[in-house]
């Protein structure tokens, strides 16, 4: 190309791409955005008063009181649990890692809903609970269908269950890890707890916040099965109410509002704690560990002496 013409071409406006496909098809979801939620707002089927009246309802206040307080104990001893059973999958004790292999296959393996009935009906199974010694004296023994009352099958189902999945999150994340920091840290003289407590565990946190955010998020829609078992959560008190008023729609509009409200609440403090986690380094390796040089064989303290005694004289030479 002749010299002026690539003058030409350097000097040319550059003329972005339009990408009118794109924006005819984003126009078009955009209207038909528009066209549901105009539809939602004008059909009479919802009923927008009761709505309006049963949001603040005292009964599904309480209800969604208790959906929290069931996802708020479930996920934390699912936590506190996943962390043990996370720890005993990468034991080189082969029982231990047996004993959780076979706990995290089970509740991975028994739907939800029938682990919540089996659990509300473990008095058939047992009728008491006795504590003692195997074939021997029984110390305590406890009336199992007064202590698993609905609420307490509730967390204890959710509880057991979702340590499967968090112990699978949690082993993930210690494995991220790499293993040149554990070999430092044993060539430190760290013992094995202290590398897991130190160093293993706050990285590995930080890989698992999301997915047990996510997990979260999850138990708590879930939650609405324990209708099943006549726990008075959110869902079942808003069946409570729409089966003596037929308002049906209604009510579970305000049901999924609030879902809703909770999720997205939710939600947003997972981003902020994420985009913390991500602005933030990690701690780990920010201290100094001071290790005192090894003397070689031949060094004697007079050996000492002579060097700190012409360093003195350099120092005062240096002043002077």
């Amino acid at each position: 190309m002749p010299e002026h013409e690539q003058g030409s071409a350097a000097l040319a406006p550059h003329i972005p791409n339009r990408h009118i496909a794109r924006w005819v098809v984003a126009a078009l979801l955009v209207l038909l955005l528009l066209g549901w939620l105009q539809g939602l707002a004008f059909n009479h089927a919802l009923d927008w008063p009761t709505i309006g009246q049963y949001f603040l309802n005292y009964d599904v206040l309480a209800g969604l009181g208790r959906t929290l307080l069931i996802t708020a104990v479930s996920i934390v001893v699912a936590v506190l649990l996943g962390g043990l059973l996370a720890t005993m999958r990468l034991s080189d004790n082969p029982v231990l890692r047996g004993l959780a292999w076979l706990y995290v296959w089970f509740f991975r393996s028994v739907p939800l809903l029938v682990l919540l009935v089996l659990t509300f009906n473990l008095s058939l199974l047992w009728p008491t609970i006795d504590i003692g010694i195997p074939y021997g004296p029984v110390f305590l023994s406890i009336n199992t269908q007064e202590l698993i009352n609905p609420m307490v099958a509730a967390i204890v189902t959710f509880s057991l269950q979702q340590a499967a999945y968090t112990s699978e999150v949690l082993r993930a994340s210690i494995q991220s890890v790499p293993d040149g920091q554990r070999e430092a840290a044993v060539a430190l003289g760290m013992t094995r707890t202290r590398t897991m407590m130190k160093i293993v565990f706050p990285q590995a946190f930080r890989v698992a916040l999301p997915p047990i955010a996510n997990d979260t998020i999850n138990l708590l829609k879930s939650t609405s099965l324990v209708a099943f078992i006549a726990v008075p959560d959110l869902m079942y008190s808003v069946q409570q109410i729409y089966s003596s008023n037929f308002r049906i729609v209604p009510l579970l509009i305000v049901a999924t509002l609030w879902y809703m409200i909770v999720v997205s609440i939710l939600s947003v403090g997972q981003f902020f704690i994420e985009r913390a986690l991500r602005s933030s380094p990690s701690r780990v390796g920010r201290r100094t560990i001071e290790v005192e040089p090894d003397l070689p064989d031949s060094a004697t303290p007079d050996h000492d002496f002579a060097a700190t005694g012409a360093a003195d004289t350099t120092s005062k030479e240096n002043r002077a």
